[in-house]
C-alpha cells in the first residue's frame, strides 16, 4: 500500500456511525501520478469511450487524448516550457479541457478567468499569475480584454469561438449560429493573435518534462479573502490527482442495499453545469470524470432548469448521471410541479447529487430526493483544498447541520480560533469546543501563489503536518462530524458564490467620485444574502452623482453577483480607533439585517 497521509485510525470519525459504508479511510494510490499521466492512463485503457459532450457532439478518449497533445506541442513549440502559466478565459467548452491538460502535460500551470469577469478584474489576475499565452473566446477578448491591451502584453494570444470543438454542429448550424447572434463572436486580429484551429497542425511530439507531483504546480484558482483583492490558490500535481481520487471513492464506493445496478464510476455523466474556471468544476467534474473514464455533459451556458432535466434524459444513459452543483440549482428543481417533473424519467438514471458553496437545508433535500429519485447529500470545500474537504453519507445516516466526515486521507480538528498555536481544542460540543475549522491533507494546496505571508497566514505546522486554516468556524460532535457556525471573516454568500466585501470595496474604490467604501451581507430571502455598499463620497462629487448611478456603474464594471444589489451614500465610513472598517456597525444598524 501506497499511505503518503497517514490518518490515525483512532480518529472520531472513523469510529462513529456515520463514515460512508465502503469508503476506505485511507488514501491509497500511486503519488507519482501526475495530471497528465491519468488521462493518458485512461484513454489508453478507454480509448473509444466518450469523455464528453457539448453542442450535440461527442469526443472519445482517444480523440481528446490526441488533440491535447497537440494543442500541447504547440504551446511547447511557441515557447511555453515547465513553470510558465497560460491563461483560459472561456465558458464551459472542450477547449478549456483540452488546454488545461495540454498545459499540464508540459509541466506548465493553467489559469482559469472567470468568463463573468469585467476588465478590471481580467487584468488583476493577470497581473497576478503572470501568463505568458492566453487562449480567449472571441467575444470576451474584443468586449473585455481589448480595454486593458495597453496594461499587460502576452507572447502569443489565441483566440477561439464556441463552435470551434463543436462537433456536433452541422456547418450550416455554426453559420447561422453566429448570425443570428444565439453563439457569440467577434473580430480579433493583431500581430501576436493566433486562431486556435490553426494550433494542431503539427504531429505530436511533446517535450520530456520531469514532473514532481507534489512540488510542482498544475494549476493556480483564483479565491479570495476578507483582508485584500482576489489571492491565487498554488495547486500542484498531487493536490489535484488526490482530490480527484478522493471524490472517486466517495462516489463509487457507496451503493444503496440491495442494488443491482453496477457502480458508478467508468461511462458516468458528469452534469457540467458549474463553471470549469472554479475548483468545484475542476475536480467533480472535470477530473473525477477523467480518473474513473466517466464523461462531461458541459453547457457553455447554464441551461434553465427544464432543458437540463430534458437533456438529461435525452442522451444516453450508459451509467447513470451525477450532478454537483449549488443549493440554489437543485432548489430550482425541486420546486417543479409534479407535473411538470413527470415529463422527465429521472429515476434511476440520475443517481447521485452533491451540493456544495453553502449548506443544503432539509426543505431542499427532501423533495428533490422524492420527486427525482436521485441521493442527495453536501460536501465541503475551499480552493485551498483543491477543494473537497468532506462530505455527507447518501445512503447512511445523516443529519442535517453537519458537513459530514473527512475524504479518505484527510483529518481536521478544531484549533483555537483566534491563536493557533494554542493548539486544538480539546473538548466535544457547541458549548466548549467551538473554534476555527483546520485540515490536513493531500488536497491542501502548496500555497498562495508568490505571497509567502498570505501562505504563512493560512497554512500552519502542527504534528509534522501542514494545516490548512479555513477561516470558518464550527465544532466537532462526538461522531467526529463538524458542524459549522459562523465565519471568521466576512465572506457574504450570495446564491452560491463567495463575495469578499475587500475585493468589492477595493473595485468601487477606483470610481472617481468615491472616497470610501464599506460592503457586507444583508439577509435575502431569494439569494440568502445581498450586497450592500456604503459609500461615502470626494468632498467635490458631493450632490452631483446619486445611489442609483454608483449602483448601475457597479453592474458595468462588477461581475453581476459581486455587484452591490444596495447602495447607500453616507457622509463617513465608521472605523475604529486603530482605522479600521467598521462593516458590522453600518450592518447591524441597516433596516433590512436580522440578527440571527
Amino acid at each position: 500500500m501506497t499511505i503518503k497521509y497517514k490518518v490515525s485510525e483512532d480518529r472520531p470519525f472513523y469510529k462513529g456511525k456515520f463514515w460512508p459504508k465502503g469508503v476506505p479511510h485511507q488514501l491509497d494510490y500511486d503519488y507519482s501520478l501526475t495530471v497528465g499521466k491519468v488521462l493518458e492512463d485512461t484513454a489508453a485503457k478507454y480509448p473509444d469511450d466518450p469523455i464528453m459532450w457539448f453542442l450535440d457532439g461527442w469526443t472519445t478518449y482517444k480523440e481528446f487524448n490526441d488533440l491535447v497533445d497537440r494543442f500541447a506541442t504547440y504551446l511547447s513549440s511557441i515557447g511555453v516550457k515547465k513553470g510558465d502559466v497560460v491563461a483560459v478565459y472561456l465558458a464551459n467548452c472542450p477547449q478549456y479541457v483540452i488546454c488545461y491538460y495540454a498545459t499540464v502535460k508540459i509541466g506548465a500551470i493553467i489559469t482559469g478567468i472567470n468568463p463573468t469577469y469585467q476588465s478590471l478584474e481580467v487584468l488583476h489576475q493577470f497581473k497576478l499569475t503572470k501568463p505568458k499565452v492566453l487562449l480567449a473566446l472571441d467575444a470576451l477578448y474584443f468586449h473585455y480584454v481589448t480595454k486593458i491591451e495597453k496594461d499587460y502584453t502576452f507572447d502569443k494570444v489565441i483566440i477561439t469561438n464556441l463552435v470551434d470543438q463543436g462537433t456536433g454542429l452541422s456547418g450550416l448550424k455554426k453559420f447561422l449560429g453566429k448570425l443570428l447572434k444565439k453563439i457569440p463572436s467577434a473580430k480579433v486580429e493583431g500581430p501576436n493573435k493566433v486562431q486556435y484551429k490553426d494550433c494542431f497542425g503539427m504531429t505530436p511530439n511533446l517535450p520530456k518534462v520531469d514532473i514532481d507531483p507534489e512540488k510542482d504546480a498544475a494549476t493556480l484558482i483564483m479565491t479570495g479573502g476578507t483582508t485584500g483583492v482576489p489571492k491565487a490558490a498554488e495547486l500542484s500535481h498531487e493536490n489535484v490527482v488526490s482530490n480527484a481520487i478522493q471524490c472517486l471513492q466517495i462516489l463509487v464506493n457507496q451503493t444503496p442495499e440491495g442494488s443491482t445496478a453496477p457502480p458508478l464510476g467508468h461511462k458516468t455523466g458528469m452534469v457540467g453545469v458549474l463553471p470549469l474556471y472554479h475548483s468545484f468544476a475542476m475536480t467533480t467534474v472535470m477530473n473525477t470524470a477523467i480518473a474513473c473514464g466517466g464523461w462531461m455533459m458541459i453547457f457553455a451556458k447554464p441551461p434553465d432548469t427544464e432543458e437540463l432535466l430534458q437533456t438529461i434524459c435525452d442522451l444516453p444513459d450508459y451509467n447513470g448521471f451525477i450532478y454537483c452543483a449549488a443549493e440554489i440549482l437543485f432548489q430550482r428543481v425541486a420546486q417543479l410541479p409534479d407535473e411538470v417533473l413527470a415529463k422527465y424519467p429521472l429515476a434511476g438514471r440520475l443517481r447521485l447529487s452533491i451540493s456544495g458553496a453553502g449548506p443544503l437545508h432539509e426543505y431542499v433535500r427532501e423533495p428533490y430526493e422524492a420527486k427525482t429519485g436521485a441521493k442527495i447529500t453536501e460536501g465541503y470545500g475551499l480552493s485551498e483544498a483543491t477543494p473537497v474537504v468532506s462530505c455527507n453519507n447518501f445512503y447512511g445516516l445523516r443529519e442535517p447541520g453537519y458537513i459530514g466526515v473527512p475524504a479518505p486521507g484527510t483529518d481536521w480538528m478544531i484549533f483555537d480560533g483566534v491563536d493557533f498555536s494554542k493548539g486544538p481544542v480539546n473538548e466535544l460540543g457547541e458549548e466548549k469546543g467551538t473554534g476555527e475549522i483546520c485540515c490536513t491533507g493531500p488536497q491542501v494546496m502548496k500555497g498562495y501563489f508568490e505571497n509567502p505571508e498570505g501562505t504563512a497566514n493560512n497554512i500552519k505546522e502542527y504534528d509534522g503536518r501542514r494545516w490548512l486554516l479555513t477561516g470558518d468556524i464550527g465544532f466537532m460532535d462526538e461522531h467526529g462530524r463538524i458542524a459549522i457556525r459562523d465565519r471568521k471573516k466576512q465572506l457574504i454568500k450570495m446564491a452560491g458564490h463567495s463575495v469578499f466585501p475587500k475585493e468589492v470595496e477595493s473595485l468601487m474604490g477606483s470610481h472617481p467620485k468615491v472616497l470610501e467604501v464599506a460592503v457586507a451581507g444583508l439577509p435575502d430571502e431569494k439569494t440568502g444574502e445581498a450586497v450592500k455598499a456604503w459609500v461615502a463620497l470626494m468632498p467635490e462629487a458631493v450632490g452631483t452623482i446619486t445611489a442609483d448611478e454608483i449602483k448601475a456603474w457597479t453592474h458595468e464594471n462588477i461581475t453581476k453577483w459581486k455587484a452591490p444589489k444596495y447602495v447607500e451614500i453616507i457622509g463617513e465610513i465608521p472605523k475604529s480607533t486603530v482605522g479600521k472598517v467598521m462593516r458590522r456597525t453600518l450592518q447591524e444598524a441597516d433596516p433590512l439585517f436580522v440578527k440571527k
